[in-house]
């Protein structure tokens, strides 16, 4: 398996660092990466991590905007300078950083989530909240859906 699944929920260290889920270890591995790229999510409290094919793709759609217009430098500004490295340790750990904490608000416990080829990390309840409001829209969507559908063999 070579996505990003599921989602767990580790302890912090005393030195500060969390071990990363083992299956989204093993897909890292796989990728042959020993580094990480972190993002600071642009709409939640929650980093985006992945390999440096995370990277790539950025950079990827960031060479397709015209470099004298403003997109081109607030994507590069957002993905350069809002991003972060992170070494796994031999025990599969990262270091939860003021970087991380500041946009996450993690303190204690760190909430991770496959989102197919990348993950993020979240503050566990803030993860909750953020679930239950996604279910609300795609439980509206669903009924606006079946909705129409039935609108539509009614006439």
């Amino acid at each position: 398996m070579d996505r990003f699944l599921s989602n767990a929920v580790n302890k912090i260290d005393s030195k500060g660092r969390v071990s990363v889920p083992a299956h989204f270890r093993s897909v890292v591995q796989k990728r042959g990466f020993t580094e990480l790229y972190a993002l600071r999510a642009l709409d939640i409290p929650a980093m985006d991590v992945g390999g440096l094919d995370l990277l790539d793709r950025y950079e990827e759609r960031i060479a397709q905007e015209d470099p004298f217009l403003q997109t081109a430098d607030d994507m590069s500004f957002f993905v350069h300078g809002d991003g972060a490295f992170l070494k796994l340790d031999q025990d599969g750990r990262i270091t939860v950083t003021d970087f991380i904490r500041e946009h996450t608000g993690i303190t204690k416990d760190v909430a991770f989530v496959g989102r197919g080829h990348f993950f993020q990390i979240w503050e566990p309840e803030r993860l909750k909240a953020h679930g239950q409001a996604v279910r609300e829209r795609l439980l509206k969507l669903r009924q606006a859906a079946t909705s129409a559908r039935t609108a539509g063999q009614s006439e």
